[in-house]
């Protein structure tokens, strides 16, 4: 039985073919074959396409990737070995840590199609329930008491806000490519050329000790969990048996209580929540990086970048289906309600908040 974590402690996670080890590997042998394609003779490319063709045993790599401290090592020997004659142009030029970052932003790019896509569903579902609730009071609550009555179409609107603000932070990454040789020094033509054979942004610069690509991508995919993460906090106050505002359409059984209907992706999407902002502090962290190329600060991103794009892709996954088939239930807001007043401008507020498009 493989030992591989499978995701059996993970429900929260997706986009688990896009970023596992096979996916990585592929991005890997994507970049060695974009690096000949752009200084390789025609003969040679084959070879080295022929090569990167041929079976490899994950497993072997992943072992040998302990030697030199990175699974790029072990690949390029395997490469240089399967092209015979042309092995001087497998990975001519670049260092690992050219190939692994670029592999890593192949997998983030392909992870941000689906998570906005997602993003859009969440956006799309909270603005028809702030439309068709604008007017429909219930208790605001503050530091978890009842403070004066507002409308839950504001809530919803409050909602969208900031999934719309989670959407434009995501749309605004650029993954770039990596092309600059083992001190950053190799000719930027040559890494613009290389960008655009995989289809990435071309930096100014070589980013090896320079990351606000990552970190940039951390505080997107942090807030983007944060923000779904206040949807999924307010269901599960407003879905507690007591106050039964809210109910999720397909809700999650117990082990042991028949009758419970849990709020199982809001509850997902809270665990995704309190995870990410961990990893993004990691990935922060590596901004001190030392010298031309860190001992260690690049190697730290790795799996904290892996685990938060996984984790933000769950999160926007499960949203989207929360939200898509999420229960109002007004008549419990209504009997609920124990404070007197208006909703005051709660529902101008929804028609302003209804005017932001993302």
């Amino acid at each position: 039985m493989s030992s591989a974590d499978l995701g059996l402690l993970s429900p929260m996670r997706g986009a688990g073919e896009a970023t596992g080890d096979r996916a990585v590997l592929r991005a890997m042998l994507e970049a060695e074959l974009a690096l000949a394609r752009i200084q390789a003779p025609a003969e040679a490319v084959a070879a080295i396409e022929r090569a990167g063709a041929a079976p490899l045993d994950l497993q072997t790599l992943a072992d040998q990737a302990r030697s030199g401290g990175n699974p790029v090592i072990p690949l390029v020997e395997r490469l240089r070995a399967a092209a015979g004659e042309h092995a001087r142009w497998v990975h001519a030029g670049a260092t690992s840590q050219d190939i692994l970052d670029t592999a890593l932003m192949l997998v983030t790019r392909r992870v941000l199609g689906p998570l906005l896509a997602d993003l859009d569903t969440v956006i799309g579902g909270l603005t028809r329930l702030a439309r068709d609730h604008r007017d429909t009071p219930m208790a605001a609550r503050t530091l978890t008491q009842q403070a004066v009555p507002t409308t839950f179409g504001l809530k919803a609107a409050g909602w969208r806000k900031l999934a719309i603000d989670a959407r434009r932070r995501v749309a605004a990454l650029d993954p770039p490519a990596q092309l600059g040789g083992p001190a950053g020094t190799l000719d930027p033509e040559l890494g613009a050329a290389f960008a655009r054979e995989l289809g990435l942004a071309a930096p100014l610069l070589p980013w090896h000790v320079l990351r606000a690509p990552v970190a940039d991508l951390a505080g997107a995919l942090a807030f983007t969990c944060g923000a779904l993460g206040k949807l999924a906090a307010d269901v599960l106050v407003l879905s507690r048996g007591e106050i039964g505002e809210l109910s999720e359409g397909v809700g999650g059984g117990s082990s042991s209580m028949p009758h419970k209907h849990n709020p199982v992706r809001a509850v997902m999407i809270a665990a995704a929540a309190r995870q990410v902002p961990a990893l993004a502090s990691i990935l922060y962290g590596s901004l001190a990086a030392e010298d031309e190329r860190p001992p260690g600060a690049w190697h730290a991103e790795w799996q904290p970048l892996r685990e938060a794009l996984r984790l933000a892709a769950g999160a926007a996954r499960d949203a989207a289906e929360l939200v898509s088939g999420l229960r109002v239930h007004p008549d419990r807001m209504r009997a609920n309600l124990a404070v007197p007043g208006s909703t005051g401008a709660a529902a101008a507020l929804v028609t302003r908040a209804l005017e932001d498009t993302p």
